[in-house]
């Protein structure tokens, strides 16, 4: 392991004694910090601006989270002796995503009160039900893990079991989504194909086949991106486990930053460019703001 030039312990060897094995960047900590900061900020706006309240404990607490990890590992890099930002980091930053993914499956939910529920084999309520509830498991498991790995890192002890818990999670994580990711494929084939699993005439507004609209698509689009780039997160996360907490990979910053960190931030920002609000929920609110005008207007 190379001594760490340009920083205060310049000439030592971060093997010897720091639980990442090398000192996090300070650059890129600050770095992330301010991306993760900034689109944290407007999902907050626009979150309480529009009354999306469920906002806050998806995509909002995914941000928080990761500015609380990276500024964890920015605190590692002036105190790298310090146990309790790595501890903080390793847990905030291995649940971070999970929240991001809920919001996914929220998302997807409405798109399928949108186009109809006919074609998906749950209920738009119980789709939404079923993979949050997962999700919430996921990041139980990984957090817990994370908290027992950390604390035994930290202490000198062997964090194996603590990673084990974790890979346990991530690696369930990684089927919800998989599993989540053939659902919502059959759902939209099954739609372009009228096929649907159940039949949706005169069964009630939420089942009948709705219009597929170029904002639909593009927000089908973004929560695919979204989909996508937390599924290379957690193949990554779940390799750098089974290497082994001295493994090459856990032990190689750069790695964690572009498939960790920046997976994320693509994710978070997808939904700031091409954000719900626009381009699924504010056509339903003007629809209900028209029918209950046109409702007050009758009577």
């Amino acid at each position: 392991m190379s001594t760490v030039a340009g920083t205060p312990f310049e000439g030592i060897d971060p093997a010897e004694w720091s639980p990442y094995n090398y000192i996090p960047s300070q650059s890129a900590g600050i770095a992330m910090i301010a991306v993760f900061g900034l689109s944290t900020l407007l999902h907050f706006g626009v979150a309480l601006w529009h009354r999306m309240w469920w906002i806050l404990p998806t995509v909002v607490l995914c941000g928080a989270l990761e500015v609380a990890g990276w500024g964890g590992r920015l605190w590692s890099y002036y105190q790298p002796w310090n146990g309790s930002p790595f501890e903080l980091q390793i847990c905030t930053t291995i649940i971070a995503p999970t929240p991001l993914l809920a919001a996914v499956f929220v998302i997807f939910g409405e798109v399928i009160r949108r186009l109809g529920s006919g074609y998906s084999r749950l209920s738009a309520k119980y789709y939404t039900i079923i993979f949050c509830t997962c999700d919430v498991i996921a990041l139980i498991v990984q957090g817990v893990g994370g908290g027992l790995a950390a604390t035994a890192a930290d202490n000198g002890r062997d964090p194996t079991t603590g990673s084990r818990i974790m890979l346990g999670g991530i690696a369930f994580q990684l089927a919800v989504i998989t599993i989540f990711a053939f659902c919502a494929a059959e759902y939209l084939v099954r739609y372009a194909w009228d096929v649907p699993v159940r039949s949706i005439k005169g069964s009630g507004a939420e089942t009948e086949r709705g219009e597929f609209t170029g904002k639909l698509k593009t927000m089908v689009s973004a929560i695919g991106f979204v989909t996508v780039v937390l599924f290379i997160r957690a193949i990554y996360r779940t390799i750098e486990l089974t290497d082994g907490w001295n493994g090459v990979i856990i032990s190689t910053e750069r790695y964690f930053i572009v498939l960790d960190a920046v997976m994320i931030v693509l994710g978070m920002y997808a939904l700031n460019i091409i954000h719900p609000w626009c381009f699924l929920f504010k056509d339903a609110a003007l629809q209900r703001s028209t029918s209950t005008s046109t409702s007050s207007e009758s009577d």
